[in-house]
């Protein structure tokens, strides 16, 4: 990265707010109910991971190859499609009122399968784009139980433990967590605004698309419940740039490859925003989300 905010002073932003984040959305689940809940609807479950680890790869790879994109961007995107559960993903899907037992568990199961997910997607690229590129699960399993299970875990535990202070904490941390996410974000539009320019109308277009393309399956796979519809969308939709940039990293890809990831960030970011005001407004008016 080569923006004017220094690399390590951002990184650090990131997993202090991720990590805030993950551990206030803890302190409002309750571990029963998440297993109780996913258990009694393994059908939904299996279509939403679906959406999330095959549906959104296949259709950036579809994507990538009817533009024509030149195969450096076309990596980045691929990259990015393989690359699920974004740390804040959770957050965005209970606040746009994706349901409260349904979104949890459905994150849980993707950080947890990304560990085999990462590198078997990384072999089947390799056929693809000739490539000899790879990742270790254990070099997955560390990111995103550092990132996302312990902060998490935390937080459900002093849940289970102390449910009275976690229900304290719980709104004040959810307060600053938004601060310190809304602060991350600017840090990141300052850092990395020119890269995001730099990837052209074509590049832009099949973010644009894959991101849409992936709403707009996790809704439908989502079931007749609005509030399970929104969960498997927004957790779909919303890639995690962090093990993308691991794997890029690890193998050395090229700036302009690092370049498409961190533009898929803004550009989805951007993208998924209609859809979560959407499913807000229809749930605070009571309008019916689903059709």
């Amino acid at each position: 990265m080569s923006g004017p905010i220094p690399e390590p002073l951002l990184t650090l932003c990131v997993v202090v707010t991720v990590f805030t984040v993950m551990f206030a959305l803890g302190l409002g689940i309750v571990p029963g109910q998440l297993l109780r809940w996913t258990a009694q609807r393994p059908g939904l479950m299996a279509r939403g991971l679906f959406s999330v680890l095959v549906a959104v790869p296949a259709m950036a790879l579809l994507v990538t190859r009817a533009i024509e994109l030149p195969r450096a961007a076309q990596i980045g995107i691929v990259l990015m499609s393989i690359s699920p559960a974004a740390p804040v993903a959770l957050r965005r899907s209970l606040g746009a009122g994706g349901h409260q037992a349904f979104a949890p568990s459905l994150q849980i199961c993707v950080v947890t399968l990304a560990v085999l997910s990462m590198p078997l997607s990384i072999m089947l690229l390799n056929h693809v784009y000739a490539g000899q590129a790879s990742i270790a699960p254990s070099q997955v399993a560390r990111q995103v139980f550092i990132v996302q299970l312990l902060p998490l875990g935390l937080g459900m535990m002093l849940r289970h433990l102390r449910a009275g202070l976690a229900q304290r904490l719980e709104p004040r941390l959810g307060r600053i967590g938004t601060f310190m996410l809304f602060a991350v974000v600017v840090l990141i539009l300052i850092d990395v605004w020119e890269v995001t320019i730099n990837a052209g109308l074509r590049g832009a277009a099949a973010i644009v698309l894959t991101t849409g393309g992936a709403l707009a399956v996790g809704h439908l796979l989502g079931g007749p419940d609005p509030a399970t519809r929104t969960a498997v969308a927004i957790i779909s939709a919303a890639r995690n740039p962090g093990l993308a940039l691991l794997v890029a990293t690890l193998n050395r890809a090229s700036p302009e490859i690092t370049a498409t990831v961190l533009a898929y960030l803004l550009i989805s970011v951007l993208t998924i925003a209609p859809y979560v005001i959407w499913r807000r407004r229809a749930g605070q008016h009571g309008l019916p989300l689903a059709d």
